[in-house]
């Protein structure tokens, strides 16, 4: 009896994980075809480009797009990573403060504005583009830093909120009662004794924020727009790969070295992700 009972769990461990596999493969050969197609000439790409032997593999036509005039990979790092950080610090500031505000509130105006700004996650960023661009034109700040800094931060905010919203419903309240006994207010209360203890979830947001950022090509290419002189990571590719897109020598180095900093981000942060996640599940 006991081995009939195994045998249906045996079966569906099996079906899992080869589903899980098939997923897995799927998901990973167009990051395999780019990276192993980054070292190999024109020719081979095309007549293997699943294969790669030592003959093929060589660094020549990473380092001619890490140098093209075409595409200044190190400006374009330098320029995304400022959005990441400016994004990152502007959402921090302005999220955290409203979400304790919300888990901390009893009324139903608390839970109403929540469901406010988490409805901002069932609408799509490039529905509001256009919207968009018409105020930042009246306000003089399209094909600026600014306004792309503005933008991007209203569109990492609900997600932002909800998440710090959940991680603070299960911080005790003793804390904020602690603290008010001490003397301090509640803006002193948040900053000085709250929100050092959300270092969990505001990894897991800064990893997310950070990586679609980076990711970010629709919003940089209209708000920032190719006149500005302003490319992030995504749009001095579509600059560079525009002119060369039968030339796969090109394509694949230029698309590796945009791709390659966010891969390794988020292997080495990934962790944190989970750890966030799990870490407002549930209430204590």
């Amino acid at each position: 009896m006991k081995q009939t009972r195994n045998r249906p769990a045996l079966a569906v461990s099996t079906i899992r994980w080869i589903v899980l596999g098939v997923v897995a493969i799927t998901m990973l050969i167009p990051m395999y075809t780019m990276l192993i197609n980054a070292f190999k000439p024109q020719a081979d790409i095309i007549e293997n480009p699943l294969l790669i032997t030592p003959q093929m593999f060589t660094f020549d036509y990473l380092w001619a797009a890490i140098t093209s005039s075409k595409f200044n990979v190190i400006a374009a790092y330098g320029i995304t990573l400022l959005f990441v950080v400016l994004v990152n610090l502007c959402c921090i500031a302005l999220a955290a403060p409203v979400a304790y505000v919300i888990a901390r509130g009893r009324s139903k105006w608390h839970l109403g504005l929540l469901l406010l700004f988490v409805s901002g996650l069932f609408i799509p960023g490039q529905v509001t583009l256009i919207p968009v661009v018409f105020v930042l034109r009246v306000l003089g700040l399209i094909n600026t830093i600014p306004g792309f800094i503005l933008f991007e931060t209203a569109a990492t905010l609900p997600v932002t909120i909800f998440l710090f919203t959940a991680y603070l419903r299960s911080v005790p309240r003793d804390i904020d009662e602690a603290a008010s006994l001490d003397g301090a207010g509640p803006i002193r209360a948040f900053w000085a004794c709250i929100f050092p203890i959300m270092k969990p979830v505001v990894a897991t947001v800064v990893v997310l924020n950070s990586i679609g950022v980076w990711n970010d090509f629709v919003s940089p290419q209209i708000i920032l727009g190719p006149s500005s002189g302003i490319y992030t990571v995504t749009t001095g590719v579509y600059a560079a790969v525009g002119q060369f897109s039968t030339d796969y020598t090109q394509v694949f180095p230029t698309l590796l070295l945009a791709v390659l900093p966010a891969m390794v981000f988020f292997i080495v942060m990934q962790r944190h992700i989970i750890g966030g996640l799990v870490a407002g599940a549930t209430k204590g």
